[in-house]
Formats: structure tokens, C-alpha cells, sequence
């Protein structure tokens, strides 16, 4: 009989939910729920949650709330019946999507146009991107800002997730133009040697698009996260967003697969 327990985890105490999610990263792109980088973004914010799932004792899945969607990822073998029961306290009205976790009586999203999956093989590359440090970090939110619209990214943010459990993970590059302007910028998440790399989030300046800069971001982020071991390296992006596609396309990045969340049955 399973004995499973959910533990609050608040950021300064998910390192053993980061640990769990980097053992669990395959060598290939994962296949949804979540990677150890997508708990580090998410730790730019203070004030967040992350859900460790144990059966005596040992860690067996981690999540957390992406606004109304709960995305988990559950360890190689894992009772997947019995941590989406323990999931469902979670979902309240409103909380109606669920990814990475199958869940009984739910169904999987074939209204919504499914996000795409693409995986980078390390290869030899050129790039004009340089690592971020202390000094570039508020033209890296500059960027993102700018990227993004209604980004809530700010320099206090920056090394919130920095000085997270996740920040050692992180490998970002900027992009600048001749003349120094801050045009592109990527994050990329390391989940150990041998294990798929994550980028999330890549972003390129309104006023700096179509130069090329953002490949370069892309591709300066593959390089450092397979120079530091990394199998491969995936990005998961809206099939809807044909720019990102075609950009990630450009960067030697292949779809892989799709995903869809899964979503709450409605009532016929």
C-alpha cells in the first residue's frame, strides 16, 4: 500500500524537489509535466510554492501551480492513480488543467492547439552571445521586458532566482548589437551530465527582430549547457507561435512531439 505525503515546499526549500526532477531528466526531451528549469524560472518570485510528493520517504513527483494549470512530473514508475487522486485537492474550480499527470475522468485538450516539443543534438556552433553576469543583469531584464509583453521580470527578480536553490542550474547568454544595445537573450537550465537541458525563457528585443540575434541567443545557450554536459537540449513552444517555431527551426532544433494538458471533463 502506498503511503504518500505532499509536502509545501517553499523556494528556499526545494532543493530535494530540484534533485528529484534533474534524476528523473532523460537523456532525450522530456515528455511534459516538468523540468528542473522550469521550477527554476519559476522561482524568480518569492512568494511561490512548490509540491513534493514521498512515499515513505522518497521523493515520487514534483509540481507546482502555473496559474490555473498544475504541472507535475512523477518518478520513472510512479503510481500515477494515486498522486493524481492526491493532485485533485489541488484542483479546485478553476484550476482545470493539468500537465504531465493523467487524471482519471479528465480528458486530453483537442480544442487548444498543443505545444510543440524540439530537441537540439550538441553540434559545433557559431554565436555572438556572451554569458550574463552581475553587470548585464538589467539588460537581460531590458530584454525580456521588452520581449514580453506584460513581463513582470525586474532586476530583483533576476537575482531572486539567481540566489534560488535553482540558480546554479542557470547558464543565460545575451545577445548585443554593434553597438551595444541589448537585443536577444536566453536562459538555459542544466539538469546533469548526460540529461536534456532546458531553454525557457528566450526573448529578442521588438527593435532588434529579424537580425538573426535571437539564433544567436538560442544557439549560445546550446553550447554552454553541452559544454557543461548536457545529452541534448528541448524547448517547449505554442504550435500557434510560428515565429518561435521558425526560429528554434533555424537554430538545427526538430519537433519531437506534442503536448497537450490534460483538462476537466464538462458536463454533457
Amino acid at each position: 500500500m502506498i503511503s504518500l505525503g505532499r509536502h509545501h515546499l517553499a523556494p528556499e526549500e526545494t532543493g530535494p524537489a530540484l534533485r528529484a526532477l534533474c534524476a528523473w531528466t532523460p537523456a532525450d526531451a522530456p515528455g511534459g509535466g516538468l523540468h528542473p528549469g522550469d521550477v527554476g524560472w519559476h522561482l524568480r518570485f518569492d512568494d511561490v510554492a512548490v509540491f513534493l510528493w514521498v512515499d515513505d520517504g522518497a521523493p515520487v513527483a514534483a509540481g507546482f501551480l502555473d496559474g490555473p494549470v498544475l504541472r507535475v512530473t512523477a518518478a520513472p514508475g510512479a503510481d500515477l492513480r494515486a498522486l493524481a487522486a492526491d493532485a485533485e485537492e489541488l484542483l479546485e474550480p478553476g484550476n482545470d488543467r493539468v500537465d504531465g499527470l493523467p487524471v482519471p475522468g479528465w480528458e486530453l485538450d483537442q480544442e487548444e492547439e498543443p505545444w510543440l516539443v524540439m530537441s537540439w543534438t550538441p553540434r559545433p556552433v557559431s554565436s555572438r552571445a556572451e554569458p550574463v553576469g552581475e553587470t548585464d543583469a538589467a539588460d537581460r531584464v531590458l530584454v525580456q521586458r521588452s520581449a514580453f509583453t506584460g513581463s513582470t521580470f525586474t532586476i530583483e527578480r533576476w537575482h531572486t532566482m539567481m540566489r534560488s536553490p535553482a540558480g546554479g542550474l542557470a547558464l543565460e547568454t545575451l545577445v548585443r548589437t554593434p553597438t551595444g544595445e541589448p537585443a536577444a537573450a536566453a536562459t538555459g537550465w542544466f539538469a546533469g551530465e548526460g540529461r536534456c537541458g532546458l531553454l525557457e525563457p528566450v526573448g529578442t528585443h521588438p527593435d532588434h527582430r529579424g537580425h538573426g540575434y535571437g539564433r544567436d541567443a538560442v544557439l549560445g545557450a546550446c553550447a554552454a549547457l553541452a559544454d557543461r554536459g548536457a545529452s541534448a537540449v528541448t524547448v517547449v513552444t505554442p504550435s500557434t507561435n510560428e515565429a518561435a517555431v521558425a526560429l528554434y527551426r533555424s537554430a538545427g532544433f526538430t519537433v519531437v512531439r506534442e503536448n497537450r494538458d490534460w483538462v476537466r471533463a464538462q458536463p454533457a
